[in-house]
């Protein structure tokens, strides 16, 4: 059943539109930034965008800002929001539940195929634009006295390149996980509907709700809850040190709310009178 859900997954043709869409935003960028050799000024625009110029090592950590407000929480809501509405709404989900296979290991295998996308998009993203921002804009030589490349961090103090690729991991994995909770957010809500967009969608209005109150300060009592307030975290990977305290309670959060609609999801769904 989880093989059948992952072959599923990647054959499906709306799998690969969404990899190159969120793979193609930061590709344009770079090629306007690389044509036109103009960044943002310092603390404008996606973070790391303004250091990009001087070394490509960075742009998929800028990369990484541009599809996660809005492109990377979208595509995941799509698929978490079609997992099990998609079926009940093609009428497939009867026949699947007809055969010898439980509810909790369809709903498993789903999640399962869910997790598989979030990674695979995050990666792509990560590797695409890597290869990009070095094409673009060059990565600078390692010192040959110290081995040390020239990047600087948030802090102002100098990472080297073995450094910068594993920030650039830890970030793509935080970003991950962080993805992971608006999956079991839609997924829950696939087994609400019927209607995969109306999951999808009731995913999305409860994303947009979280940024509005994080941005708004009459709401300060409930931002430590919000499922997107430590989203940016990441960012925090590239201060030395590291500064864990936002991206601990960024996982710690996620992994509340992962749990939280995963067993809201289990318990609606194992109930369910499914006649579609």
């Amino acid at each position: 059943m989880i093989r059948s859900e992952l072959v599923k997954m990647v054959r499906r043709p709306r799998t690969w539109v969404s990899l190159a869409l969120l793979c193609g935003l930061p590709a344009i960028v770079a090629g306007f930034l690389g044509v036109t050799r103009v960044a943002p000024p310092a603390g404008q625009g996606p973070a790391f965008l303004s250091a990009v110029l001087t070394n490509g090592t960075l742009y998929p950590a800028a990369a990484l800002a541009m599809v996660l407000p809005l492109f990377l929480p979208v595509s995941v809501a799509v698929v978490g929001g079609d997992a099990v509405a998609g079926e009940a709404g093609s009428g497939m989900l009867r026949y699947l539940l007809l055969r010898p296979v439980g509810r909790t290991r369809l709903l498993v295998a789903k999640l399962v195929a869910l997790v598989g996308f979030v990674l695979l998009a995050v990666v792509a993203v990560t590797l695409s634009s890597y290869a990009v921002g070095v094409a673009v804009f060059g990565a600078k030589p390692a010192s040959a006295l110290t081995g040390a490349s020239l990047v600087t961090s948030m802090s102002g103090t100098g990472l080297s390149t073995p450094q910068v690729l594993l920030r650039l991991a830890c970030a793509t994995l935080y970003v991950g996980v962080s993805m992971l909770g608006v999956g079991a957010v839609a997924l829950f809500l696939s087994t609400v509907t019927d209607s995969a967009l109306s999951a999808a969608l009731g995913a999305l209005a409860a994303l947009v709700t979280s940024q509005i109150l994080v941005s708004l300060d009459a709401a300060a009592a409930v931002h430590p809850y919000l499922p997107t307030r430590y989203w940016l975290a990441w960012t925090d990977f590239f201060r030395a040190p590291v500064l864990w305290h936002d991206i601990t309670r960024g996982l710690a959060l996620q992994g509340v709310y992962v749990a939280v609609f995963l067993a809201a999801a289990w318990a609606n769904f194992a109930t369910r009178d499914v006649t579609s």
